[in-house]
C-alpha cells in the first residue's frame, strides 16, 4: 500500500503535497478543528511526493510540507528513534491521520535550546512518541521554510493498523495535555482509511 499516490513533476523528493478534496486512496473519516479553524469539507485525500503537474480544480484544499534532518533531538533519542519508527505504507496500516499544526509567535521567539526545554524537557514530546513505536508510524513534514508562506508550520502524517487506533488516541492525547501545547495556535486533526477500490 503507497502511502504516496505517484510522484510529481518536482525534484525536491523531501517535499510532499496533500490534497483534500473527492479524488485519491485516503477516504477521510473526520476533519475535525483542533483549536482555531478547521480547513474545509473534503471527501478524500491524495498525497503527492513532489510538487503536482497541475493543482487539481477537484481540491478544496492543498498543504505542503517538506521533510528535514531531526531537530531538538540528543543522539541518544537520534538512535532509539532509528532503531524503533518503520516506514510509512505498511499494508496492514489501513488507517492515519494528517494532523497540520501552526505555533504560536512565542513559541518562534523562543531560542532553539528554549524550544528544546518545553518540547522534551518539560513536555516529554520525544520521550512519550517512542513508546508508540513500531505500532504508529510517522513523518513530519516542515511548512515554514517553503517559499511560498502556507498556513501551517507542521504537517504530521501517521499511519497504523487497526490493533493500534486506541494507542494512537492515547498519544494524541497525551501530547496535547502538555506543556507544548500551550503554544499551539491553530491544528486540524484529519482521520483517514485506506480505500483505493
Amino acid at each position: 500500500m503507497p502511502v504516496v499516490n505517484a510522484p510529481g513533476p518536482s525534484t525536491n523528493d523531501r517535499l510532499h503535497t496533500f490534497m483534500g478534496g473527492e479524488s485519491g486512496p485516503w477516504k477521510i473519516l473526520s476533519c475535525n478543528p483542533v483549536k482555531g479553524e478547521s480547513l474545509p469539507a473534503a471527501g478524500r485525500l491524495s498525497v503527492v511526493q513532489g510538487a503536482p503537474p497541475i493543482l487539481s480544480s477537484e481540491s478544496t484544499w492543498t498543504l505542503r510540507g517538506a521533510t528535514s534532518n531531526e531537530r531538538y533531538v540528543t543522539r541518544e533519542e537520534k538512535n532509539q528513534l532509528v532503531a524503533r519508527q518503520v516506514a510509512l505504507g505498511r499494508p496492514e496500516a489501513k488507517y492515519a491521520a494528517l494532523i497540520p499544526i501552526r505555533k504560536s509567535a512565542a513559541w518562534w521567539a523562543m531560542t532553539q535550546d528554549e524550544r528544546r526545554a518545553v518540547l522534551e524537557d518539560r513536555s516529554h514530546h520525544i520521550h512519550t512518541g517512542l513508546k508508540y513505536l513500531p505500532g504508529v508510524a510517522r513523518r513530519l513534514h516542515h511548512c515554514r521554510d517553503l517559499a511560498e508562506q502556507e498556513p501551517f508550520d507542521f504537517l504530521t502524517f501517521f499511519d497504523y493498523p487497526e490493533t493500534e487506533v486506541t494507542a494512537f488516541e492515547d498519544l494524541v492525547a497525551t501530547l496535547r495535555a502538555t506543556e507544548e501545547w500551550k503554544y499551539v495556535d491553530r491544528e486540524v486533526d484529519v482521520r483517514l482509511v485506506w480505500d483505493d477500490a
